[in-house]
């Protein structure tokens, strides 16, 4: 039988007149890495406040690791880490002051403190930075500082609220290598992003738009959905051929990559390469269906399309 870290059921949250989250379902697998991709104001840091029990639901009902959210709070923050997107940790201080500071906030037994201290300076690469201040580290250098805080109290489960948006694609590939091993060692980890590569990492992923999921499943399921629909075209003219696809009611999206421009066609359109063809008036333009990948399932998703 499936266990589930989170269920959250209907959950909104309004601001006045502003609805943040509306209506919002979904379940994360223990020991998994669950994604939210979506742009900035599309509810991703509230949905992630509400299930941490920050921010009390307008509407619905959230459990986390078997404890009622926003009433059981209290006893939920002993089991689980939060990195917010803002970093939050003293500049001022070095690595270790800040470690054992966040030791402190934990409650963490005296006997214990130190020798944890040192397990996650060598699990996050830190050890030669045990003494530098972070006002003198690195973007990525920082990331990592920032984890080993949010797990030195053994969390379940780990919010992490884009937690690479100031770090270089190197630093961003060592950090989710250390979000894998975490998560096979049982550690569930939901991670909100707004990178594409970082998505598709993801076990499974929901794509948010405006407060509401408009899709969640695996990333190579939902881009598999879309196969067919993916056309790439070469050839001269580029330009304006995108100028006229995206005046066309079928054409989701058309993008230029290089020395071709990739087209999303809409769900009604039956035959999608024969259909782009007829679009084409210039015989040195070549279209061929491509892989879908996780642009292509955003800009579908974020359209207005109906998920399938």
């Amino acid at each position: 039988m499936t266990e589930y870290a989170i269920r959250a059921r209907g959950i909104s949250k309004r601001f006045g007149d502003l609805t943040a989250v509306d209506h919002l379902d979904m379940e994360v697998e223990s020991g998994r890495i669950f994604g939210f991709l979506g742009p900035n104001g599309s509810g991703k840091t509230t949905t992630i406040r509400m299930l941490c029990g920050l921010l009390t639901p307008s509407d619905g009902d959230v459990e986390v690791l078997g404890l009622k959210v926003p009433e059981q709070a209290e006893q939920l923050r002993q089991r689980i880490g939060y990195m917010t997107q803002k970093f939050s940790l003293y500049t001022d201080l070095s690595t270790r002051e800040n470690l054992r500071f966040m030791a402190d906030i934990y409650g963490l037994d005296r006997r214990d403190r130190w020798r944890r201290i040192d397990e996650v300076l060598a699990q996050f690469t830190l050890t030669d930075l045990r003494d530098r201040r972070l006002d003198a580290m690195s973007g990525g250098q920082r990331q990592r500082v920032a984890l080993a805080a949010a797990t030195l109290h053994r969390p379940t489960l780990l919010f992490l609220d884009e937690p690479t948006s100031a770090v270089d694609p190197e630093n961003r590939r060592d950090f989710w290598e250390k979000l894998f091993d975490l998560s096979e060692a049982g550690t569930t980890i939901l991670v909100s992003t707004h990178y594409m590569d970082e998505a598709e990492r993801c076990h499974r992923l929901a794509i948010l738009e405006r407060g509401q999921v408009r899709r969640n499943d695996a990333p190579d399921a939902l881009m598999q959905a879309l196969d067919g629909r993916v056309i790439e075209v070469n050839g001269p003219g580029l330009r304006q051929l995108r100028q006229h696809l995206m005046a066309q009611p079928e054409v989701v999206s058309a993008a230029q990559q290089g020395s071709s421009l990739r087209v999303l066609l809409g769900e009604p359109v039956a035959a999608p390469l024969d259909y782009l063809r007829g679009q084409l008036n210039d015989p040195a333009q070549q279209p061929r269906a491509t892989r879908p990948n996780l642009e292509d399932v955003f800009m579908a998703a974020t359209s207005g399309e109906r998920a399938a």
